[in-house]
């Protein structure tokens, strides 16, 4: 269960002290998982969830290092309205790539190329056979889940992949978990980066995983 960075996120400036407190209302908007969320005002979400091919530059990466390749199937858990499944569409073209988000409002949204490849289901419950999949990424999703979901989520992972790659909110210090918390709108189990690794043991999940953290986020 090797780390690994795909060089997504890239340094900036900190951010400015408004933009990395959220209210409650802020929270109680995004939970809705609808338009605010997605297409509203910043403070509630992404203020415009739209395509914008950066996936494009970050997969040949991602490609390379599970040897993908035409003919591979591909599951993006946590798809929102489908980009990464776009962009890998796109890299190859033969390949066989699905998403499954768990609520409307973004399938609804989804890229038109690949929106009847998307399923509306849990992440823990993956309507898919054992090892199905050569390859699953869940990019900065299934964190919003509680420890117990998170962990039938792993699970789920595990037995319909070959190979994975997940992204976890995490910490390795106190005032760095603070900070994470207060940006944070949906996240739910944040946990420090060394009971993370722990529980990839007690599970023996063996996909890599990236750590987004207050730092990779530019709030400190």
């Amino acid at each position: 269960m090797p780390y690994f960075d795909p060089g997504y996120f890239k340094k900036k400036p900190i951010r400015s002290r408004k933009t990395i407190s959220r209210s409650i209302q802020n929270k109680f908007e995004a939970w809705k998982l609808s338009k605010e969320y997605y297409d509203g005002h910043r403070d509630n979400g992404y203020g415009g969830f739209n395509y914008d091919a950066r996936w494009l530059k970050i997969l040949p990466k991602i490609i390379k290092r599970y040897k993908l390749k035409n003919h591979s199937r591909i599951l993006d858990l946590g798809c929102k309205k489908g980009f990464i499944m776009k962009d890998m569409n796109l890299l190859l073209p033969k390949s066989d790539v699905w998403g499954i988000e768990d609520h409307d409002y973004p399938i609804h949204k989804a890229e038109k190329e690949i929106k009847s490849k998307i399923i509306k289901s849990k992440y823990y419950n993956i309507p898919f056979e054992d090892k199905y999949f050569d390859f699953v990424i869940a990019f900065s999703s299934i964190y919003r889940y509680n420890f117990y979901d998170i962990i039938e989520t792993l699970k789920e992972i595990k037995r319909v992949s070959k190979k994975s790659f997940i992204t976890l909110g995490a910490f390795s210090n106190e005032k760095n978990r603070v900070i994470f918390n207060k940006w944070s709108l949906l996240g739910t189990t944040i946990l420090h980066e060394k009971d993370w690794v722990k529980l990839f043991k007690l599970l023996k999940f063996n996909g890599d995983y990236y750590f987004t953290t207050a730092e990779k986020l530019n709030l400190c």
